[in-house]
């Protein structure tokens, strides 16, 4: 490899996912080439939302001697699924950075960088520091402790947070970011309609089998209230005044 193509695949990772085989939509690499510090993705199931983060946290490691990406997922099997992307993008490269150790979590290279992925428990999380890209996937089933608990990990470093979820329901920290976590946050939002690898004949059949409450939230990334909540979320909402004063007696 030249060094003029290195330094470009180092400047825009779409070009480098290119040179892997991989042809991103033009929604993932947009995300690649995002420098936003704080990314939500509301993306539909395959729509290619994992692979984008296991393609951008290697890019990361490969470009950024020294650096720390862990990602977080609330299962093991799910942390091995992210990570087994990340490992195979690895070996598709004709000239990587050599690599020091691999296991079936844990990818760490030559220049220092590492790749750890973890299912997301306060107990295996709270011994890292110094992250400098921390991924959230299934962001809607991880509970608000553990998010609390890892967000300070990125507070000396100066670290990326990037949270890629279907929606489900409204409640927790997944959905508050998303509806009201401020202009700091760059939100992506692609539903199945947006992508072109699943057919309009399977999402019809995909909602008559799940129904419509189930059917938007995973393919068409809306948070819905809870099928047996007693009262919507606007229905509370209309109801609650503000700048009222309590008397007390």
């Amino acid at each position: 490899m030249t060094t003029a193509l290195d330094l470009k695949f180092a400047l825009d990772p779409a070009t480098w996912a290119l040179a892997l085989g991989f042809d991103p939509d033009p929604w993932q690499a947009g995300v690649l080439r995002s420098g936003a510090d704080r990314v939500l993705l509301n993306c539909s199931r395959q729509s290619g939302k994992s692979t984008t983060t296991a393609l951008l946290a290697l890019h990361t490691a490969l470009y950024r001697p020294g650096t720390l990406a862990l990602l977080l997922s609330p299962s093991l099997r799910q942390s091995g699924e992210l990570f087994r992307k990340v490992v195979g993008f690895y070996h598709r490269l004709a000239e990587p950075v050599p690599l020091v150790a691999e296991s079936a979590l844990r990818l760490e290279l030559a220049n220092g960088a590492r790749v750890v992925s973890l299912p997301g428990t306060e107990q295996t999380v709270r011994g890292f520091s110094g992250v400098d890209l921390l991924v959230i996937d299934e962001a809607s089933r991880v509970a608000d402790d553990l998010y609390f608990a890892v967000r300070p990990m990125l507070a000396v470093s100066g670290g990326r947070l990037l949270a890629l979820s279907t929606p489900f329901g409204t409640r927790g920290w997944w959905w508050q970011e998303w509806d009201r976590g401020g202009d700091e946050w760059e939100r992506v939002q692609v539903t199945a309609e947006d992508c072109p690898r699943i057919s309009a004949a399977f999402l019809e059949e995909e909602r008559q089998h799940l129904g419509e409450w189930w059917f938007k939230q995973e393919y068409m990334c809306e948070f819905l209230d809870s099928q047996s909540a007693a009262f919507t979320w606007e229905m509370v909402q209309s109801a609650t005044v503000e700048g009222v004063e309590l008397w007390s007696l």
